[in-house]
């Protein structure tokens, strides 16, 4: 059993070009994008064709379409035109590391390449193997992230994780366990309704779809959602700084704070927290086109008379409301997330510690929470005849 965005990104080597399914209209159509050059990859990425693993999945294919460019080059000008290429896909959209960290492996590996030939050789094998680790290591990161929860866990999360929603949902399958999903519906793309929720039912998984500002209700309610109260919010993380700040969805924030003043866990999936951010104000928070929160899904949702909007694409949520992070080698306390990277990779999962569930009769306790950091952003006005950013 499989999801149709498990594959949702394709390198057709053989006709030089990578075609990604377009998860703006997805599932009400199934289109695709068809790119023939790295530039209409980074262009692709950056107005959201795909989002979430598939900026990674499609920086590694767009890198691979770069090689296939520079056959017959000299190596000076090949090297340059892959270094060029890996910019523009590395920086489509800039919260989100996993393209810049994909690009960065395979330009590396290319260096040593002593003709044209051999490093279009390196960086095609190079870029397929950045995509299957990737994978992999999403498995491995669901392992750690069931090792967090009850048996059969009843789990809040918001938006759309992508390759570690799948890696969840195939570590509690390998491990005969069950779990129920409430999604939020994420606007103003509603990732949540339409591509979490839809991929869930695909896996024959249970999710009950709730609006975004139902998050709270949810969460305070002891009669819960679905069938009874909420463990866990669990969400991926677009980037986690080492001190344990966790970047994600715009709304992630106001989840993890109510999840917080309850008394249940947040928990954060990142495959690992990024060496290049020490704290959460290292991270570039992506301001996009802010007439994309006056409509939803290319209809326009307000008021003709409102003119001013604001859409910061992330929030970034204090280490203090998130209770632990999960990566690809187990999971750590926020402050101590930059372990990550002195753990032994090949070491076995832990095993999952069974916990005991919240029940009706048993609510969580409200617990007295400070009130979160306030995040600065940079407020956006829309203009009739500006370009999207």
């Amino acid at each position: 059993m499989s999801a149709t965005l498990e594959n949702s990104v394709v390198f057709d080597e053989s006709a030089g070009v990578v075609r990604i399914l377009d998860r703006r209209v997805f599932p009400a159509r199934v289109e695709w994008v068809d790119a023939t050059t790295p530039d209409e990859v980074a262009t692709a990425i950056r107005d959201m064709v795909t989002q979430s693993s598939g900026p990674l999945y499609a920086a590694t294919a767009g890198m691979g379409l770069a090689a296939l460019h520079v056959r017959g080059l000299p190596l000076g000008e090949a090297r340059t035109a892959l270094g060029r290429a890996g910019r523009a896909l590395a920086t489509a959209r800039p919260t989100n590391a996993h393209p810049r960290d994909a690009v960065a492996r395979i330009l590396t590996a290319g260096r040593d390449a002593d003709d044209t030939d051999a490093l279009v050789s390196v960086t095609l094998k190079t870029a397929a193997a950045v995509d299957r680790d990737y994978r992999e290591a999403s498995l491995r990161l669901g392992r750690a992230t069931l090792s967090l929860l009850p048996a059969s866990p009843r789990i809040l999360t918001h938006c759309w994780a992508d390759a570690y929603l799948f890696g969840l949902v195939a570590a509690s399958r390998e491990a005969g366990r069950e779990i129920e999903w409430i999604a939020t519906e994420t606007r103003p793309y509603l990732q949540g309704a339409r591509l979490t929720a839809h991929s869930l039912r695909e896996l024959d998984q249970k999710v009950t779809l709730i609006t975004d500002g139902m998050a709270a209700a949810a969460l305070a309610s002891p009669r819960g959602v679905g069938s009874g109260p909420i463990d866990a919010v669990v969400t991926a993380a677009d980037r986690v700084a080492l001190d344990g700040s966790v970047v994600n969805k715009v709304g992630t924030l106001a989840h993890a704070a109510a999840a917080a003043a309850f008394g249940i866990p947040y928990y954060a999936m990142v495959e690992a927290p990024d060496p290049g951010a020490p704290t959460g104000a290292d991270v570039v928070i992506e301001d996009r086109d802010p007439r994309e929160v006056l409509e939803v899904l290319g209809h326009r949702t307000a008021s003709p008379l409102v003119t001013d909007a604001w859409y910061p694409a992330f929030d970034v949520t204090p280490p203090r409301l998130v209770t632990r992070i999960a990566t690809s080698r187990g999971t750590f306390a926020p402050a101590n997330v930059g372990e990550h990277f002195a753990t032994d990779p090949d070491a076995e999962a832990p095993a999952p510690a069974l916990r005991r569930r919240r029940s009706p009769a048993e609510p969580a306790p409200v617990a007295a929470t400070v009130q979160p950091d306030t995040i600065a952003f940079r407020s956006v006005t829309a203009s009739p005849d500006e370009d999207p950013q």
